[in-house]
């Protein structure tokens, strides 16, 4: 295929959001878009923006900012990673594809470098294809399906419409396994090995699972293709979910819940990670790093360890490199065909 012919494909990498600042403003705004989500908040909409602007924003930024000012460098953690990837990810498959006009860019559902804002430079600058790989690696309406609604908002308004490639997920891809299960075995080959390793996932209302939502139980495959993966017995290991918001029931076990349940059994040495996350962020490096860390040695606990997300690691990168790859494979072939 000619210069003149290459076909433009864009890839998305796209993760949830986060703010643009650890200041109580840019918390607030960020929260408003994510709390106003109905994939996210069920509660019927007219309810519910009455509890969130009575009772949520004027309150809760000031108090998640100052947990953003904990684990901010020169800006969020997540924003950072995902930049990163992107560009490993670009460099890598501009020289694998060189027959397209290929451009690897990140979003986010909520904040920037928000999906619409990018939706839209699409409209004035049309694709012949867009794969969209949102970041997370267990499906759930929670997450990965914002994306979809972003471009089902979009597609009714495009006369030129691209060919569209969704990557759903990959709890279970067997690089993706092996990476998790290589960074506890990194992990551990400088610090040791605990008694327990606990994955902890981000937790989803338990009437969100009722309904049909599969994420709870991709978290317990993944869970236990890691624990296989690692060679680890029954006791050894244990998924948990955290990050609760409401009073609602959510997914069990409880991670603080389980921590403390371990404190009064006597267990004194805990490693945790989070294989919900692509990137760290305030879930993985407050919550799970700081908040679970306070709370486990409360209860008697004597040896807590946070083990980072995959984040940048080597075998990640080429984990997402595979999966987007299989999709410009496949779409390298029908361009072939389409010439012969």
């Amino acid at each position: 295929m000619s210069t003149a012919t290459k076909a433009k494909v864009t890839v998305i990498l796209a993760n949830l959001g986060t703010p643009d600042a650890p200041t109580a403003s840019a918390v607030r705004r960020f929260l408003d878009q994510f709390l106003s989500d109905q994939r996210v908040i069920e509660i019927p909409k007219p309810l519910w923006q009455i509890i969130l602007r009575l009772f949520i924003l004027p309150f809760r930024p000031k108090r998640v900012a100052h947990a953003y000012e904990m684990v901010w460098g020169s800006d969020s953690p997540m924003r950072e990673i995902l930049l990163t990837q992107v560009a490993a990810l670009q460099q890598q498959l501009i020289l694998q594809y060189p027959e397209f006009e290929l451009n690897i860019v990140p979003a986010m559902t909520y904040g920037n470098p928000g999906i619409q804002s990018l939706l839209t430079e699409l409209s004035q600058n049309p694709q012949d294809h867009i794969v969209l790989f949102p970041l997370f690696p267990q499906y759930s309406a929670t997450s990965s399906a914002p994306l979809y609604d972003a471009f089902a908002k979009w597609i009714p308004k495009q006369r030129n419409l691209p060919g569209l490639s969704i990557i759903r997920d990959y709890y279970q891809h067997p690089l993706y396994i092996q990476a998790l299960a290589q960074s506890v075995r990194d992990f551990r080959a400088e610090h040791g090995v605990s008694e327990k390793l606990l994955m902890s996932f981000h937790g989803i209302p338990q009437p969100y699972a009722d309904k049909g939502d599969p994420y709870a139980d991709r978290c317990r495959i993944t869970g236990q293709l890691v624990a296989t993966e690692l060679g680890l017995v029954e006791d050894e290991w244990a998924i948990s979910f955290q990050s609760r918001f409401g009073k609602q029931e959510w997914v069990k076990p409880y991670t603080d819940a389980l921590l403390t349940e371990w404190a009064a059994q006597g267990v004194k040495s805990v490693q945790i990670m989070s294989p919900a996350f692509s990137a760290d962020c305030l879930e993985t490096l407050e919550e799970l790093a700081i908040q679970n860390a306070e709370l486990f040695l409360s209860q008697g606990g004597e040896r807590y360890q946070y083990i980072p997300a995959l984040n940048s690691r080597g075998d990640h990168l080429q984990l997402l490199n595979t999966l987007v790859q299989a999709n410009l494979d496949a779409l390298k072939q029908t361009l072939a065909s389409k010439t012969n």
